[in-house]
Formats: C-alpha cells, sequence, structure tokens
C-alpha cells in the first residue's frame, strides 16, 4: 500500500457476539486502511465477516478490541461535532437499491434530505441545483427522473441515485457492500464504471465488499480474503489473485469458473478433496502474519 496516510483505518478490530463462555467472532483483528484515489476489495462467501466489518467501519456496532482510526486519530467516544464530520465523510452504498430507498418520496427529496442535514444554510434553489448536478454526475438526466417515486426506475438506475444519495455530502470515503449482486449483469458494468469513475475524478477511497472475484478485480487495487471473521490473505489485487498463497483463497478461487480448465481436472486437485478440513482450519485463530510478496501477506493456516 501506499506509505500516504489513510483516511480510514480498522486497527487491530474484533466484535465478538455470543455469550462469555461461547464466544463467536464474527470479525477478529482485523486491520486494513482505505487511502484516497484507491479500492480496496474485501472478498469473502456469504457469513464471513464483509458486512460485520461495514456496520464496525459505519458504526452500527463498537468494536470490542482494537480502535477505528479516522485521518489517523482514535475516534473512540468522539464528541458530537467529530461524529457529524465523521458521518458526512464516511457513507455508504447499500446492496438493495429498492430497499434502501423510500418508496413513499420523490427521487429528488431522496438527494436532497442530506443536504438539508448536512448542509443547513442552502436555499431552495441551491439545493435543486446541486441535485441536478449530482444526477448528471451518475449519468442520469434531471428532468426524467427528479419528479419519479423509486418503483419508476430500473434497478441501475436506483443503485445509481443510490450512490448520488452517499456523494451528496461530498464524502471522503465509499463503503459499497455488495453494490452489483441484486442487478442484472447487463448494468453491473455501468455501475462498476462508474465507481471507477468517482474514485478516479473525487479521489474517493472505496471499500469495495463483495463475494464476486471478477467485479473486485475490475475496480480494486488491493483485495483482502476473509473467512470466518478474519483476514486470511491480503495485498495487491493481481499478486493474491495470480498466485495465491492461502489455502482458503485457492478454495475460493476454485469455485469461479475457468474455461480453460475441464470440471474432471478441478476435482482431482488435492486441496479440493480436503474442503472441509481447509475450512475448519482456516477457521481457527490464525494470530501470526506472513509476508510472501512484496505486498503480499498470508495468515498461515494452523497445521492438523
Amino acid at each position: 500500500m501506499s506509505q500516504a496516510t489513510p483516511i480510514l483505518a480498522l486497527d487491530n478490530v474484533s466484535k465478538v457476539f455470543g455469550r462469555a463462555d461461547n464466544p463467536v467472532y464474527a470479525a477478529r483483528s482485523v486491520s486494513f486502511a482505505l487511502r484516497s484515489g484507491r479500492t480496496l476489495a474485501l472478498v469473502g462467501e456469504s457469513g464471513s465477516g464483509k458486512t460485520t466489518a461495514a456496520r464496525l467501519i459505519m458504526r452500527e456496532y463498537q468494536p470490542d478490541e482494537g480502535q477505528l482510526l479516522f485521518r489517523g486519530a482514535a475516534l473512540g467516544k468522539a464528541d458530537k461535532q467529530s461524529i457529524a464530520a465523521y458521518r458526512a465523510s464516511v457513507q455508504m452504498v447499500f446492496q438493495d437499491p429498492f430497499s434502501s430507498l423510500n418508496p413513499a418520496h420523490t427521487i429528488q427529496y431522496h438527494l436532497e434530505r442530506p443536504l438539508r442535514l448536512h448542509h443547513k444554510r442552502l436555499g431552495r434553489a441551491e439545493r435543486r441545483g446541486l441535485v441536478e448536478e449530482l444526477l448528471a454526475r451518475v449519468k442520469l438526466d434531471p428532468a426524467l427522473v427528479m419528479a419519479k417515486y423509486p418503483h419508476e426506475l430500473s434497478g441501475g438506475q436506483r443503485q445509481r441515485i443510490s450512490i448520488a444519495r452517499a456523494l451528496a455530502v461530498n464524502p471522503q470515503v465509499i463503503v459499497a457492500d455488495e453494490p452489483t449482486s441484486m442487478l442484472d449483469v447487463s448494468v453491473r458494468l455501468g455501475i462498476l464504471n462508474l465507481l471507477n469513475d468517482m474514485k478516479a475524478q473525487l479521489g474517493l477511497a472505496l471499500l469495495y465488499i463483495t463475494h464476486d472475484i471478477a467485479t473486485a478485480r475490475y475496480v480494486a487495487e488491493e483485495i483482502m480474503v476473509m473467512y470466518s471473521g478474519q483476514i486470511v490473505e491480503w495485498g495487491d489485487m493481481e499478486s493474491v489473485l495470480g498466485n495465491p498463497q492461502h489455502p482458503y483463497t485457492r478454495l475460493l478461487l476454485s469455485a469461479v469458473p475457468d474455461p480453460d480448465r475441464r470440471f474432471a481436472e478441478t476435482s482431482a486437485d488435492d486441496e479440493l478433496n480436503r474442503i472441509e478440513v481447509i475450512r475448519r482450519q482456516s477457521a481457527l485463530p490464525q494470530p501470526e502474519t506472513l509476508q510472501v510478496g512484496a505486498n503480499h501477506f498470508i495468515r498461515p493456516m494452523p497445521q492438523a
């Protein structure tokens, strides 16, 4: 990663649920940093802890261990002014663009609301002008969509509205949680291109959460592979995907269809015959960190 100070970072953060005698780690000693103009992909199967990491960043959860750093300072129990600044700087784009929009209100209302909350001195004409700019930025025609309701738009259009709403308060960080998983394949590329444009033009730091390695590779420079609440492998995108060193990462990649390999060939691989063993061992605490490349790290899996 770049040596520049990150905008936001998780420092050895853990989140625990359940009873004290039977704790369930939704996140275990998770550390990563988000930097301006770069995208970090957080990849893993359902239940791996990806959304828990997002909720920790959005302060829906408080960490049980470790700390959240914002512009190099621990956030902790910050004052109201600092929390307000943080909420404006860190915005989220949700998985379902329909349920994240209120069906009773127009698109204009959805985009004006964050402006009313965070820029209270703006007049009506100024707010309308900013809404039109936001819609143009996400490549929607203001004249066609401002007066419409969410159900009158396509899934891709609704997700563009969600992105425009996130941009309304001039954030520094966008957390995108599976932003294309509920969209038709035909419109996913447009949303991914839009995220790439935002990163380049606005210098945003982007955390892209997904189970889809192909889309992660398209938008991110770096990747983290998560399983059972732990980051098991991370680093440069091409290094991790081109030369995966953790057995779980290799299992995850084996689930991606490869037209150059027949199923009979892959099913004979030793690791594919040890799936449950690898998954069980990967779920155990892995405190050690091993550097395996210039920007490529793993947590070595405990031996059986």
